[in-house]
């Protein structure tokens, strides 16, 4: 262990103003040194290599790699706590770079928490937590990957969108809110003129719109999309289930199947069924919840786990993670008993992306109050936890609002590079980048018959 595009863009066209201007200021101010790693920190085969602390803007969320045109490598995350999106370059990942924040000058109850990319376009996300009118995404030119351009938007639904996919091409995955319908649906949009997006299909579970019949317990699309590499398959998190969608005609998506998973495990909303992870060789799909209630009194199980998919009309439930322990010498003998929520968030996501690590047989998964873990999936019916990173507490910093504050520090995002460098993002800190020291597992060898 080591220790211690619909509507005008008059209005938002604020956000590209404000980033001309910090690009100016960041010009002039120079290359800062990395910010130093917060002291305190515990791991099990694993080790902090690198911080930043996101220019005082604790709480990034979501986040994005790009590999750009000009060698450098750049991280582009969201928001929890503050309006706007924010740049790192770690081309040096022990020394990362702050490049600028974005701003978004609009509502104050919207949020700026989402993010996709692919090559030279990214598209964030306008969730809000309250009914107003505005669009749902921002479509952006990165091709100076330090001088996001906004050039288009979409949407006109009235809670905005949440995770979204664009594995590039010509089309991009929305979870979205849509007029005439409850809860975000799938949209997809198609981007090839970035600066005017289109719809071109949408798909949404029995009973989300309006004069279907409702059904029992919450409907809606957490997101994203992740989009099989001949381009005819989609697997889905949508809340009850995780969904399996043809998509080789985009107008007119088809289901194929279909897993129930809540109840029996929790059931929170749009949440209860939060990631689905295809390792698509392996015909697998990772599924995940997300906790709401703070200490484990959710109405259920939050949980981790592995689904066969080899026949996509039939996916099956083969494996679950296993839960968490805290270290020997801590307080609680229990994450339930830390405070804040306990439970999987995140695992490493855009794998469209050739920047981002493909899932092998270690996955990294954000645990909220426990932090980073690690887990050896070489066999997915056995999934074992191999190496942990648990950020240090803060106390005393101002108290935060949302649905994403939390009493203690809690881990919330992570992504990995093909370098195989980690991106941790914890609310109380920043962004940590954590290195797996462990052993690499070996895949089984299949039993002689």
């Amino acid at each position: 262990m080591n220790c211690v595009a619909s509507g005008s863009l008059k209005f938002w066209g604020k956000i590209a103003a404000g980033a001309s201007a910090l690009a100016l200021v960041v010009a002039l101010s120079g290359t800062a040194l990395a910010d130093p790693i917060p002291k305190g920190w515990t791991a099990d085969h694993m080790k902090p290599i690198g911080f930043s602390a996101d220019g005082g803007r604790y709480g990034a969320f979501k986040m994005a790699l790009n590999h750009a045109a000009n060698g450098k490598w750049y991280l582009y995350m969201g928001h929890s706590f503050n309006q706007g999106w924010s740049i790192l370059d770690v081309t040096d990942a022990t020394n990362p770079r702050y490049v600028k924040f974005i701003p978004f000058d609009g509502p104050k109850d919207w949020i700026t928490a989402q993010v996709t990319i692919d090559k030279n376009i990214m598209i964030t996300s306008l969730d809000r937590r309250s009914p107003s009118d505005g669009p749902d995404v921002l479509i952006w030119d990165i091709t100076d990957p330090e001088n996001p351009k906004q050039i288009s938007q979409w949407g006109e639904g009235k809670l905005g969108a949440h995770r979204n996919s664009y594995p590039g091409g010509q089309y991009a995955y929305l979870a979205t809110s849509y007029p005439g319908f409850t809860g975000n649906i799938m949209v997809i949009l198609d981007v090839s003129d970035p600066a005017h997006p289109k719809e071109v299909g949408k798909w949404w579970q029995p009973g989300q719109k309006e004069g279907e019949p409702k059904r029992d317990g919450p409907v809606a699309f957490h997101g994203p999309v992740n989009v099989s590499p001949d381009g005819k398959m989609a697997s889905l998190p949508y809340t009850p289930d995780v969904i399996n969608l043809d998509i080789s005609d985009p107008t007119q998506p088809k289901l194929i199947g279909r897993l129930h998973i809540t109840e029996p495990f929790a059931s929170v909303g749009i949440q209860s069924v939060h990631t689905v992870l295809p390792i698509w060789d392996r015909k697998l799909l990772f599924v995940s919840s997300e906790a709401l209630q703070e200490s484990c009194k959710d109405n259920g199980l939050n949980f981790a786990g592995f689904i066969d998919n080899s026949d996509p009309a039939k996916p099956r439930l083969i494996s679950v993670f296993p839960t968490p322990r805290p270290a020997k010498g801590l307080p609680y003998t229990d994450f339930c008993d830390k405070g804040g929520r306990f439970g999987p968030h995140n695992t490493n996501q855009e794998i469209h992306n050739p920047a981002v690590q493909q899932t092998g047989n270690l996955m990294y998964i954000s645990w909220f109050n426990a932090g980073l873990r690690t887990f050896d999936i070489s066999d997915a019916r056995l999934p074992t936890e191999v190496g942990w990173f648990l950020p240090p507490e803060r106390p005393g910093l101002p108290a935060q609002s949302g649905a994403h504050a939390s009493p203690v520090n809690w881990s919330e995002e992570v992504a990995v590079d093909s370098r195989g460098n980690i991106y941790l993002n914890e609310d109380k800190w920043g962004t940590f980048i954590v290195r797996y020291t462990g052993k690499e597992p070996v895949t089984p060898k299949p039993a002689k018959k």
